[in-house]
């Protein structure tokens, strides 16, 4: 009977906290990785303006090279599409589009994940000019995450893993365009 108060006081704790502390746990990931790529801003911009370029650089589409892709419009325009799915829990299922460009400037994209998970993103690239030949890309990714599922973020180090991919993206990125 000692055993089963102590297992029942175990559970209704653990209970109490998965529910309780993601009312007070923050739901809001903002991530923004900057570098310097030796290259000029037009020519920078210009290759990552075109949204299937990712594939090269983005860490996620290298997890899982034989995803299903599928693209809807102009690339490199507003309104275009990159779809994919995958088997690989990592990768899912989702899609991407550009919402904004401002010439020279910033990339805006709405990314819609649809496995493991429902949920919508957004993310950006920036660039500003330091001289004719450096450009600073800065790479940024904000999202919610919904109660109770945000306490994975006490729980795991969620922002320091998409920090991480997302500077290996930007490190990618400078070896292809100083190549």
């Amino acid at each position: 009977m000692v055993i089963f108060k102590i297992f029942t006081a175990i559970f209704v704790t653990l209970i109490f906290l998965i529910l309780v502390v993601p009312i007070f746990t923050g739901k809001i990931l903002s991530i923004n990785r900057s570098i310097l790529i030796n290259k000029p801003l037009p020519e920078v911009f210009e290759y990552i303006r075109i949204l299937k370029n990712q594939d090269y650089f983005s860490v996620w589409a290298s997890k899982d090279p034989g995803m299903k892709k599928e693209y809807i419009g102009v690339d490199g325009t507003v309104g275009f599409v990159s779809a994919w799915d995958s088997q690989m829990k990592d990768v899912g299922k989702g899609e991407q589009e550009i919402i904004k460009i401002i010439d020279g400037e910033r990339i805006d994209y709405e990314l819609r994940f649809l496995k493991p998970f429902k949920t919508t993103n957004q993310a950006s690239f920036s660039f500003k000019s330091i001289n004719e030949s450096s450009t600073i890309v800065t790479w940024g990714f904000t999202g919610k995450m919904k109660y109770p599922l945000n306490l994975l973020l006490l729980l795991r180090d969620i922002e320091g893993m998409m920090a991480l991919d997302l500077q290996n993206g930007l490190d990618k990125l400078k070896v292809l365009l100083e190549e």
